[in-house]
């Protein structure tokens, strides 16, 4: 399974993703679920992938080989606007999942080649962005109301990004969302697993200023999670309103 969030702020975008694929009791496995294509003070693109590893496969090579290749009719290098650069992707995802379907032929009947993108970033003129390109090929953007995209396993960790993220927020306030959203997943879901990707994209920056992988012992991670971790019982524990028929722990500490 796979779960990666995307938001966008005033000051511009973080994109974070596990790396789990499998999670077998005794096969552990990872990839990259992040994938950064950028040509610094021209364009910026961060894609994020959940689905058949196979079509993500597919779709990555085939974006990286469209803009190493100068005679392609169409490439991210191209690209002007960042809706046209959301159709170009939606288009190599529908064509990835009909060719790997045809290529399986009847010995697959029952495999999913389907896969859910979100793909965000800048180009230069335009303002940041982020759309959620669904596997019709078909695409959504994130907007003021709604500032951020989910894809994969995202029930576990929307609670924290619904509380939290406004658009004026800072980066680093996103960031830190996205990380502790990400390891609420990983929680409760076995199949969500480290180590994290994160990157970030300041607006009109037109490149990723920051990009961390994070595993358990990482310093900072396992610091944050660690905060996370006792802050939150500790006001579950010491600052929620009390029932009426419960003691006054002040009362009880003058007894």
């Amino acid at each position: 399974m796979t779960y990666c969030c995307a938001i966008k702020v005033d000051d511009g975008l973080v994109f974070a993703g596990d790396t789990r694929t499998s999670a077998g009791v005794d096969d552990v496995r990872t990839y990259n679920k992040l994938h950064v294509f950028e040509r610094p003070g021209h364009h910026v693109f961060v894609v994020l992938s959940a689905g058949n590893l196979a079509t993500t496969q597919w779709i990555v090579n085939a974006l990286r080989r469209d803009n190493d290749n100068p005679d392609a009719p169409q490439s991210l290098s191209m690209i002007r606007h960042m809706y046209d650069a959301a159709d170009y992707v939606g288009g190599l995802s529908v064509r990835a999942q009909r060719e790997s379907a045809q290529t399986a032929g009847q010995t697959a009947t029952n495999v999913d080649f389907r896969t859910t993108l979100i793909l965000g970033g800048q180009v230069v003129g335009e303002e940041p962005a982020l759309y959620l390109i669904y596997p019709e090929g078909n695409c959504i953007s994130a907007s003021p109301e709604t500032p951020y995209l989910q894809i994969g396993e995202n029930k576990y960790g929307k609670p924290i990004l619904d509380r939290i993220i406004r658009t004026h927020i800072s980066l680093e306030e996103a960031a830190r969302c996205a990380l502790v959203s990400l390891d609420s997943t990983m929680k409760s879901n076995l199949t969500v697993g480290p180590p994290l990707d994160l990157a970030i994209v300041p607006r009109d920056a037109l490149r990723i200023t920051h990009k961390l992988r994070l595993d358990l012992d990482t310093p900072y991670y396992a610091a944050l999670k660690k905060s996370w971790g006792e802050n939150l019982e500790r006001i579950f524990r010491e600052q929620l309103p009390k029932f009426d028929w419960e003691p006054d722990p002040a009362q009880q500490q003058m007894l």
